[in-house]
């Protein structure tokens, strides 16, 4: 299944349906993708959602004990199955040593956060001293920009992505060379680009390293929220010389609700740039507990932790960072780019927009086409109410979501989505776009 450096996924389901002498839509394309796929196996490593289990199910429609077809990793990620394992474990030393687990087991709870930072690092590109494990996300953005971000009479401005962005009328997503135009006309007087990695409605994944070295030459910070993009795409942080980026682990990196977040700053400012609201796990550890008032910060981003670790979120995250260990970013997005690839071929194949056929309903792709603009994510919106169709599709056991103001995002993600899942949900999108324009 393996497509080469230079084939696209629509040559690679089209080179498989000529091996197997059938249409690149026909299922026997997907399960030998999925035959094929080095990665299957991680699957068995996560709880994937029975479809009798989810509320919006209509059971009349469905096989109430087959899995359901989850593409909302990109929202909430599965748990991965050595979750119960590892709380079992944190709550059983609490339980039999308590106050000695914070300096005993695989995550003493004192440096509970440093023992599975180093799992960290190939999934953001980075080192260990450049990368913290904690709090949540919005309060790593309230942290690091309380640093970053210092107004000056020249210098005042935030740059972020919106749609005030000058593009083509029409256009979804916004052109790296409108960004960089911006960036070059008023660099001048902004303090801060803080853009994400990748957006989250849209699905486009930005040029972190092109946007990073514009803004740097303007003499302005960079940094990035990675929400959507860590665990999605392959980050490169400390090489691209990002300034500071922060991420959730909820999502991709499917550590649970609320899961304990990351944060990156460089090790160009380990002592330069200091944190703003400081607390005592910022302190040095050989010192921390002296308790002598003389503060020993630690350099760099570990100089930003606040409070002691919470170890039921260290140890929900542990369980996958471990997973992703075993897959490798480069092997899960070689994977995402031809699963989401699959995926975007069989909708052009099934709803191209056809003037010719006024009366079908037509599907819209407005996540970029070029791969290396995107991550797993697809939104995608349609010519009959988006509303009506995602609740047909809940009603099916497909888990997706609606976003304003007219798109659903379906995020195949490769650590345990498979090819066969996107054919299923294209079966079913098409018997429900088929049952509207009767309706219509």
């Amino acid at each position: 299944m393996e497509p080469s450096s230079l084939e696209l996924p629509a040559d690679t389901v089209q080179r498989i349906a000529a091996q197997l002498k059938c249409h690149p839509t026909d299922e026997r394309v997907a399960l030998y993708l999925d035959e094929e796929d080095k990665l299957r196996h991680f699957r068995e490593c996560f709880y994937i959602p029975k479809m009798r289990d989810l509320p919006p199910i209509d059971l009349s429609l469905v096989n109430k004990d087959e899995n359901a077809i989850y593409f909302l990793g990109n929202s909430l990620g599965l748990q991965p199955k050595m979750v119960k394992t590892y709380l079992e474990e944190e709550l059983d030393k609490w339980a039999k040593i308590a106050a000695y687990g914070h300096e005993v087991g695989k995550r003493p709870w004192i440096t509970g956060d440093e023992s599975i930072v180093g799992l960290m690092k190939d999934i953001v590109g980075a080192s260990e001293n450049e990368i913290a494990l904690m709090n949540a996300l919005t309060i790593n953005l309230h942290l690091l920009l309380l640093s970053f971000f210092k107004p000056t009479t020249k210098r005042y401005k935030i740059l972020l992505e919106a749609k005030a962005f000058p593009s083509d009328h029409g256009e979804e997503t916004l052109r790296i060379e409108d960004i960089l135009e911006v960036i070059e006309k008023e660099g001048d007087s902004i303090a801060v680009i803080l853009f994400s990695g990748v957006h989250f409605y849209t699905g486009q994944h930005f040029n972190i390293p092109a946007i990073t070295k514009a803004g740097q030459a303007k003499g302005c910070y960079v940094g990035f929220d990675l929400a959507h993009a860590v665990g999605n795409v392959e980050l490169d942080l400390h090489d691209w010389g990002v300034d500071f980026a922060c991420w959730c682990s909820y999502k991709y990196l499917n550590a649970g609700a609320g899961g304990i977040a990351g944060a990156f700053v460089h090790e160009k400012h380990a002592h330069t740039i200091k944190p703003a609201l400081v607390g005592w796990f910022g302190h040095e550890l050989s010192t921390r507990f002296k308790m002598d008032n003389k503060l020993q910060l630690i350099p760099g981003v570990c100089g930003f932790r606040i409070s002691n670790p919470p170890m039921l979120l260290v140890s929900s995250l542990h369980a996958s960072l471990e997973i992703f260990k075993q897959a490798t970013m480069k092997a899960l997005r070689k994977k995402s780019i031809l699963l989401t690839g699959y995926l975007e071929y069989l909708i052009k194949q099934k709803y191209i927009n056809d003037k010719a056929t006024i009366k079908k309903p037509v599907v819209n792709i407005i996540t970029p086409s070029r791969i290396e603009e995107r991550g797993c994510q697809l939104t995608i919106t349609f010519s009959v109410p988006n509303k009506d169709v995602f609740q047909e599709l809940e009603k099916r056991g497909v888990v997706c979501d609606k976003r304003n103001p007219n798109g659903i995002r379906v995020a195949p993600v490769p650590l345990y989505n498979s090819f066969h899942d996107v054919y299923k949900f294209i079966n079913l999108l098409t018997s429900i776009l088929d049952s509207a324009e009767t309706t219509n």
